[in-house]
């Protein structure tokens, strides 16, 4: 296949992208709201301005190259991700779908589109410390209620202040917000964070659907007492109590995914926090944060029920007083059969090497899919590994999604009428 000189400029600046990091941490890490993450976003700022897109950022901080169609009474196309990181993450979930964008709208200069083009960066799409991730596509299509904004993080910033310095404006929060309809087709090119592309020695992949995401935070409240001098059967300890409260979400979650056959049905509890944390006391007191995903919404819920009821038959066992609260909902995305049968088309002229699978991880298109459809393209990672520093892409399959994703917009922005 002809190697075009913007899928070599993207290889570059994903590598250029990910040197930008938060100092004295492990990986690649830049995450939402640090100032790691705004150099970052000014960075990809000037590729939008160089790549002919005029350049704005909206009340929830999403960073948005434009570029104009010839019809103006035509919606959009959009192309977005992200380039938040998790703490340790990798170089390429998000930011390679933000760079290939950019270099979508860069090659697009000169063809004539009826269809305007929008790129957009949308502000912390990995989960943060306000229990809540997808925060600029969530705001983008008016899914991000006020009251979340008066949630803190630990060092008692609101998500109001961590907006404002990512160069929001949450007071009019609602001027980010976008009606079904005026976007005409959202469009995301991503790494699949899975091995199953690799496994089966796929160049390419087109998303069938997307899961949703339950999170939730469940603390565990015991007493603390000497560690060597209280008897085991006098112990009120909150750290094993929650133990088993993570060990029953896993046996839920498997049991359920052997129900359910190929349907994905995961679930992780990914953060813990003891008080007071001492080799020599007794854990008096628990905070975990939990999450279940499906393709199906009744089956996190169904899920969420049961582990709701077995981590009340551990507080009646063990005298610790449990508590769970829902935090955040992204609701499973089925991708339209129009949509996949446009980039079934698209990425076979570009290999004979692609499958359809469905994503295990949740994305910003999650939420797009309340306004316009919606489409993914994946590209694989080596030995399927994500959200760690080994994270890797082959050159190549960033060459190859790149194509992909540009032959894919550019026949929607010519003004197809397919979706």
């Amino acid at each position: 296949m002809k190697k075009f000189y913007s899928e070599v400029m993207a290889w570059e600046r994903i590598m250029e992208l990910s040197s930008i990091r938060e100092p004295e941490t492990e990986g690649w890490t830049r995450r939402a709201f640090t100032s790691a993450y705004n150099e970052g976003r000014k960075l990809v700022s000037r590729w939008m301005e160089e790549a002919g897109l005029r350049v704005t950022i909206d009340p929830a901080a999403n960073l948005i190259g434009c570029l104009d169609g010839t019809d103006k009474s035509l919606p959009p196309v959009l192309v977005g991700s992200h380039t938040d990181t998790v703490l340790q993450g990798g170089r390429f979930d998000g930011v390679l779908g933000v760079v290939a964008g950019v270099e979508v709208a860069r090659r697009l200069q000169g063809v004539p589109m009826q269809r305007g083009l929008l790129v957009v960066d949308f502000t912390a799409e990995e989960p943060t410390e306000f229990g809540i991730s997808t925060v600029g596509s969530r705001a983008f299509v008016g899914n991000l209620p006020k009251d979340i904004l008066s949630r803190q993080d630990t060092r008692g910033r609101t998500l109001a202040s961590a907006l404002k310095s990512a160069g929001g404006n949450p007071a009019s929060l609602e001027g980010a917000a976008h009606a079904p309809g005026s976007v005409y087709a959202a469009l995301e090119l991503h790494i699949e964070q899975g091995p199953i592309l690799e496994q089966k020695n796929k160049e390419l992949g087109v998303v069938t659907g997307i899961v949703g995401i339950g999170r939730f935070k469940v603390t565990a409240r015991g007493r603390a007492d000497h560690a060597g001098t209280t008897p085991m059967e006098l112990r009120k300890d909150a750290l094993t109590a929650m133990a088993e409260a993570v060990l029953s979400l896993e046996r839920l979650c498997k049991e359920g995914a052997a129900l359910k056959g190929s349907s994905p049905l995961v679930g992780t509890v990914g953060k813990l926090t003891v008080i007071p944390n001492a080799p020599n006391v007794i854990p008096a007191w628990v905070e975990a944060y939990g999450e279940i995903r499906s393709l199906d919404v009744g089956t996190i819920d169904e899920i969420a029920e049961l582990w709701k009821l077995s981590i009340e038959e551990v507080q009646r066992r063990r005298g610790v007083v449990f508590s769970l609260e829902p935090l955040s909902t992204s609701l499973p995305v089925a991708v339209e059969k129009r949509m996949q049968d446009h980039l079934e088309r698209v990425v076979s002229s570009v290999t004979p090497a692609w499958m359809k699978l469905p994503s295990g991880a949740g994305h910003d298109m999650n939420q797009l899919a309340r306004i316009a459809p919606v489409g993914m393209l994946f590209v694989p990672c080596k030995e399927g590994r994500s959200h760690t520093p080994e994270e890797w892409c082959d050159p190549l399959a960033v060459e190859k999604g790149v194509e992909a994703l540009y032959l894919a917009v550019k026949e929607l922005c010519m003004g197809s009428s397919i979706l």
